[in-house]
């Protein structure tokens, strides 16, 4: 199982740097996100994956059972996906206003901070 989750982990990071290098905004979010979810299933998949023996540990104990899965990595995915998500919402209204402001969702055209048709400011005080 954890070879096709290494397999599944390597192309959506491969999709998202793709999508990274796209010059449209939208992209570009969408590979923020998908970034996001290959990040928690590698962590995922470290934690090994195995549904026999569940991360309790039994009475008379100290210690998981060996074969158990990770706990750790499991909360971490969960306060991972509540970041991820509202990371990923804060750059969509970010995207959406400059695309109010700007009028175009290509980055290679919202490079300009003074554009062409406005007049130059003054040069001396």
């Amino acid at each position: 199982m954890e070879p096709l989750f290494a397999i599944l982990v390597g192309a959506l990071f491969t999709v998202a740097f793709y999508l990274f290098l796209s010059k449209h905004v939208i992209r570009i979010l969408m590979g923020a996100a998908i970034l996001g979810n290959a990040v928690n299933l590698l962590i995922f998949t470290a934690g090994r994956v195995t549904r026999e023996v569940p991360p309790v540990i039994g009475s008379g104990s100290d210690v998981l059972a060996a074969g158990a899965a990770n706990p750790l990595p499991q909360a971490l995915i969960l306060t991972a996906i509540v970041i991820s998500f509202s990371f990923f919402a804060f750059l969509l209204v970010l995207g959406f206003r400059a695309f109010q402001k700007l009028e175009t969702d290509r980055s290679d055209e919202m490079r300009l901070a003074e554009p062409v048709s406005d007049p130059s400011p003054p040069l001396g005080y």
